[in-house]
């Protein structure tokens, strides 16, 4: 019972920012879109999302930068999000080093919400895309 209330707490989470990314992608135009909006659910993928989510971080910054580029909008970074990103994924992966990896949990969790915030902004009601 107790791994199944754990699992449930890191499942929920995962599939509410899997759907923030999804809505980012579906707002932008077709042409625009480095990867389908359904793609991102391959990051549930056990082992398989290691990777994935390297792949899902970059498309989804490259997507961003050519819907702003599209809609002649101003470009406040190349690729909205991708080094915070990749600054989270990459802290995930060092939290599995002993000793190290609690502080680098900590610190990819916190990238992880602003990642989150960040790219929500971008398909948010309200919010000019």
């Amino acid at each position: 019972m107790l791994v199944v209330l754990v699992v449930a707490l890191c499942l929920v989470p995962a599939i509410f920012f899997l759907i923030t990314l999804q809505r980012a992608l579906v707002r932008c135009a077709p042409e625009s879109r480095e990867m389908s909006p359904g793609a991102v659910w391959l990051s549930l993928i056990p082992l398989f999302n290691f990777v994935w989510q390297f792949i899902v971080v970059v498309n989804v910054a490259r997507s961003l930068h050519n819907e702003f580029v599209r809609r002649n909008l101003p470009v406040s970074e190349p690729n909205p999000g991708l080094a915070l990103g990749l600054a989270t994924l990459t802290l995930g992966l060092v939290s599995l080093v002993p000793v190290i990896g609690v502080f680098a949990s900590v610190a990819g969790l916190v990238c992880g919400i602003i990642y989150w915030v960040k790219i929500a902004e971008h398909y948010c009601p309200g919010h000019e895309f």
